[in-house]
């Protein structure tokens, strides 16, 4: 019972990941769908009930993606086994629940933000870099002249090589 319970929890983990790794379109449009009483199914694409799974729900809501990893996710922890079937209000409440969690958490990311600050410290590393090879423009060669010579053993190494000179 124990080996079960913990492969739920991974199918879990496993189907809140693929929904982070929505577009936030994506994730806003599949919640609408699901919760909306929308007839969502598990285990196909459509049924011949009018159903859908909730990737199709979300791409007929405007949430445009091609994400097989939802899919085969959603399927792993619903246990649809290519059966398909509505899905349970549990499995819907889970799904929600993971959906609002996930744009809960990325409310306050400002990608736009995030990638301009991300470039502004880029340009001013190769502004560096580029300074540094102005002041140095050899770095890494060594200056002058190379010597180099041989060193002599020490009189406890001659005495145990044999050799007395």
């Amino acid at each position: 019972m124990r080996n079960r319970q913990r492969h739920r929890t991974q199918q879990i983990d496993s189907l809140r990941l693929t929904v982070s790794c929505l577009p936030v379109h994506t994730r806003e449009a599949m919640l609408a769908a699901v919760t909306s009483g929308q007839r969502i199914i598990v285990g196909a694409y459509v049924d011949g009930e009018g159903g859908m799974c909730p990737m199709l729900a979300a791409h007929r809501r405007g949430g445009r993606t091609d994400f097989l990893a939802f899919a085969k996710a959603w399927d792993r922890y619903t246990n649809a086994r290519g059966r398909a079937r509505r899905a349970s209000v549990r499995e819907l409440a889970v799904l929600t629940t993971l959906l609002e969690a996930s744009l809960r958490d990325d409310a306050g990311l400002d990608m736009a933000g995030a990638i301009a600050h991300h470039r502004e410290l880029a340009a001013r590393s190769a502004e560096r870099r580029e300074q540094v090879r102005r002041r140095f423009p050899v770095l890494g060669e060594p200056l002058g002249e190379i010597r180099a010579m041989r060193l002599r053993a020490r009189a406890g190494a001659r005495a145990l090589s044999g050799t007395g000179a």
